[in-house]
C-alpha cells in the first residue's frame, strides 16, 4: 500500500488563528500593532524563525532581536497550540479509511516537532501517524529535500504521495521526486497551476478515490 505522507499547517489542520494569536502577543510585548490574520498567514510555510522574522520585519524590529522573539513566540504558542485550530472537514474519515486499507501515515511539517506533536494529541488524530518529523528533526527544512527523504526513511518505503498546500510542499515533493497532490483551502499563495502536482483537491472526501487509482 501506498504510504501517504502530509504537511501539517494548511493540510490536516487549520492552525492559523493559534499561530495569529501567538505572533499578537509577541508583538505587543514590543508594543508594536497586531498583525490581521491574512498577514500572519502569509508568514506561514517556512517555519517558526521565518515567521517570527518577517513579523519582526514588518514592524521595523532589529534583526538582532530574532533569538529572543523566536523564544518568546514559541513560549506563547506552546502554551496554546490547538484552542483555536481546527482539522479540515472530512479529513477524518479518510484517515480511518486509509488506516483500515493499511496505508502507512506520516506527517512532515516545518513546525516544530514538539509542538507538532502535540497538537496532534489534543486533537485526537495522533494515533493515525506512524512517523512524525519536524522542522527541528533534522538541521534542514523543507523546501530542502531531507525531511521528506528522512520520513520515507522511517517509513522504511521509498516512495510516497505527499499531500500539502503550499509552494514550500510542492517544492520539496518535487526535489524530493515524490508525486504530490495538493489541497487547495490551505495557505498558498500563488494559482495553482503554477504549482507542480499530480493532483488538487478542495475536500479531503476527493482524495480517498484519488489514493485508490494509485
Amino acid at each position: 500500500m501506498t504510504p501517504i505522507v502530509f504537511d501539517l499547517d494548511g493540510t490536516l489542520i487549520d492552525s492559523a488563528p493559534d499561530l495569529h494569536a501567538a505572533c499578537c502577543k509577541m508583538l505587543a510585548d514590543e508594543d508594536a500593532p497586531a498583525p490581521s490574520l491574512e498577514t500572519v498567514i502569509s508568514y506561514v510555510g517556512n517555519g517558526v524563525p521565518r515567521l517570527v522574522e518577517l513579523a519582526m520585519r514588518a514592524n521595523g524590529i532589529p534583526a538582532d532581536q530574532h533569538a529572543r522573539l523566536v523564544k518568546a513566540y514559541m513560549g506563547y504558542y506552546n502554551a496554546d497550540p490547538a484552542t483555536l485550530t481546527t482539522i479540515y472537514p472530512n479529513l477524518l474519515p479518510l484517515l480511518e479509511a486509509l488506516k483500515e486499507k493499511g496505508h502507512r501515515l506520516a506527517v512532515c511539517t516545518n513546525k516544530p516537532e514538539a509542538p507538532a506533536r502535540e497538537i496532534l494529541r489534543l486533537l485526537e488524530i495522533e494515533h493515525f501517524f506512524d512517523v512524525v518529523v519536524g522542522g527541528d528533526t533534522l538541521p534542514k527544512k523543507k523546501p530542502d529535500p531531507a525531511p521528506l527523504l528522512h520520513t520515507l526513511k522511517l517509513l522504511g518505503a521509498d516512495s510516497c504521495l505527499y499531500v500539502g498546500d503550499s509552494e514550500v510542499d510542492a517544492e520539496t515533493a518535487d526535489r524530493a521526486g515524490q508525486t504530490m497532490a495538493l489541497f487547495t483551502k490551505g495557505y498558498r499563495k500563488v494559482p495553482v497551476a503554477d504549482l507542480p502536482h499530480a493532483f488538487a483537491f478542495d475536500d479531503f472526501a476527493a482524495l480517498g478515490p484519488y489514493i485508490e487509482s494509485l
